[in-house]
């Protein structure tokens, strides 16, 4: 019997099991803000309130209250989250990758490892069968850290109890990619078809 290379998978959530877009939110509020478009999307995608939102530095209640600040929103939290969790879908690629990992379970130890804040969490757990694969999930508002912070990458080698070059990890993003890097994990970039091909061969 040939030797696995790894010991364990680490595995990113979005873009890879599960694809998400912000903007299918921020079009159902532009006619509850004056802001615009592009204002709209980066505070949901990319700002310092999501990122605090992400890490648990704030809860739910703060998150919305700043959102509907900043935004001049129109909108009370009882129809804004449920238009903040519908970003999601799910695309054939993403069923191969989670039907993927189911067959190799018995292999490897499985290690979710994500930028996560609770209300998508508690929106996607009872809709992703999938997470029941893994034997750990890394969410970053549960450790407080953010990939491409190391501590999130130490923990999931911690639980997973395995040396960085024994564990393999994938990810929609480079610079994620390479941030796990720098504390010697070999990653590779799932950003299609051809890259879940790459990925089959490197662990099967």
């Amino acid at each position: 019997m040939t030797q696995n290379k790894y010991d364990a998978i680490i595995c990113d959530l979005g873009n890879v099991l599960i694809d998400f877009d912000h903007r299918i939110a921020v079009k159902k509020i532009l006619c509850c803000t004056p802001k615009k478009e592009e204002d709209v999307y980066d505070l949901f995608f990319d700002s310092g309130l999501t990122e605090a939102y992400e890490e648990g530095k704030i809860d739910t209640n703060e998150f919305y209250r700043r959102v509907k600040e900043f935004l001049k929103l129109d909108m009370e939290g009882d129809k804004f989250f449920p238009i903040w969790n519908d970003i999601f879908f799910e695309t054939p690629l993403n069923i191969k990758m989670c039907d993927f990992l189911k067959g190799v379970k018995s292999k490897y130890k499985l290690v979710l490892i994500s930028n996560l804040n609770v209300t998508h969490f508690e929106f996607l757990k009872p809709r992703m069968r999938i997470f029941n694969e893994f034997d750990k999930l890394v969410l970053s508002y549960e450790v407080g850290y953010r990939k491409p912070a190391p501590e999130i990458y130490k923990v999931a080698l911690d639980f997973a109890r395995v040396g960085p070059e024994k564990a393999f990890y994938i990810d929609d993003r480079r610079d994620l990619i390479e941030g796990a890097g720098k504390l010697g994990i070999k990653g590779m970039v799932f950003d299609g078809e051809a890259a879940f091909e790459r990925v089959k061969k490197e662990l099967i």
